[in-house]
């Protein structure tokens, strides 16, 4: 598929999403379905080992057809896209993210990095400033519904570190680019291992309810 066709087709997508914020579907309809579709996504996304991400592409442009609103698919969705190196069409989708939740942080911190891979230098620069500022006021205990989020300070320590390569503002393009895709990197890696972390707890609990 061409760039062209692939800007086609996010333009689209983006309509239909349009209307169907405004006309959703029945729960019953997107079900099961939607969330399979979306978790397997975002496992792709997130794996540490490296992912398939164009069949987290082809997921992901599911569940936004049918619940554009569902979760935060649409930043995921630019995440993607922009691990694919399509950055036109993850700008499109997080901006698009952004009109449903404007104080979405990862989508915000996505689109300054994808501005900047694009050459929208000072657009990319200040929605990255932005988004991490909303970053450093959610990136607490609770943040995704973690109660231990980042307990060994991983994630606070890359978000430092690109918080001073953001500081250096453009001359440092290429640093605050490489310091925002090692701050996605360390969170991915924090969610992973607590969402394995909360699956064996659950396991430990039913074990123990099953010996009983």
């Amino acid at each position: 598929m061409t760039s062209l066709q692939n800007f086609s087709w996010v333009r689209w997508l983006l309509t239909v999403s349009l209307m169907l914020v405004s006309c959703s579907r029945p729960a019953f309809f997107t079900g099961i379905g939607t969330g399979g579709k979306y978790l397997e996504a975002k496992g792709e996304i997130t794996s540490k080992r490296g992912g398939n991400i164009d069949k987290a592409i082809v997921n992901l442009e599911t569940v936004v057809r049918d619940d554009p609103t569902y979760r935060d698919s649409l930043t995921l969705l630019g995440r993607a896209y922009y691990k694919r190196e399509r950055y036109g069409d993850a700008k499109l989708i997080l901006q698009r993210a952004l009109a449903v939740d404007k104080d979405d942080e990862i989508a915000w911190i996505a689109l300054g990095i994808s501005q900047l891979r694009l050459g929208e230098n000072e657009k990319g620069l200040e929605a990255t400033q932005g988004g991490l500022t909303l970053f450093s006021k959610v990136s607490t205990g609770g943040y995704r519904g973690y109660k231990y989020w980042d307990r060994a300070g991983k994630v606070r320590i890359t978000f430092r570190r690109a918080v001073i390569e953001v500081r250096k503002g453009l001359e440092e393009k290429e640093n605050v680019i490489r310091s925002v895709e090692n701050l996605f990197a360390a969170i991915d890696e924090e969610e992973f291992n607590l969402r394995l972390e909360s699956s064996r707890d659950r396991d430990h609990e039913l074990n123990g309810l099953n010996s009983n």
